[in-house]
């Protein structure tokens, strides 16, 4: 299996695949390549299948051109905005600001200063899935982590959400 080694100042081996599909090895400066392909060995089951996953979401989800991901953009300034300020208004939580970017990685993120990001991507996906998304951030504004409060939170608002949620796996 090919891979890129990168050494650095760490106590641990990691292993990563990318988007690209391209597999990236960590590991500590004076670590044997013995020991690193040996690692790279024993998890060779796990490799298989996080290339499997990372295939079979690259087909699931082709790359966009410049036109299709503006037009998602669009859709997405109109339709996210209001579903967050909707969501805000019941869960009796407001953002400071909503955000719309084209994060490839992640649908949607809250910053420490309760900022919301929404990914335009996430207009490839119905509406249930997206106002999941939107209470999940907002519920980030009440609780930092994803602890049970948080998922409380979260059930109050959309009780169905764990279905909700698998319309985006």
């Amino acid at each position: 299996m090919q891979y890129t080694l990168i050494r650095a100042k760490r106590k641990t081996i990691s292993m990563q695949v990318r988007a690209d599909l391209t597999v990236v090895v960590r590991a500590p400066m004076k670590m044997s390549q013995k020991a690193i392909d040996q690692f790279v060995q024993q998890h060779q089951r796990w490799l298989e299948g996080a290339l499997a996953r990372r295939e079979a979401h690259r087909e699931a989800h082709p790359e966009l051109g410049a036109d299709a991901l503006e037009s998602l953009k669009i859709r997405a300034r109109a339709h996210i905005p209001p579903r967050a300020a909707h969501f805000s208004a019941i869960m009796g939580l407001t953002p400071t600001g909503v955000k719309i970017t084209a994060a490839r990685t992640r649908f949607g993120s809250c910053s420490g200063k309760n900022s919301l990001c929404f990914s335009c991507r996430l207009m490839e996906y119905p509406d249930a899935a997206i106002d999941y998304v939107v209470v999940h951030e907002l519920a980030h504004i009440a609780h930092k982590n994803h602890g049970p409060e948080f998922y409380a939170l979260i059930a109050a608002t959309l009780p169905d959400w764990q279905a909700r949620r698998a319309l985006l796996k």
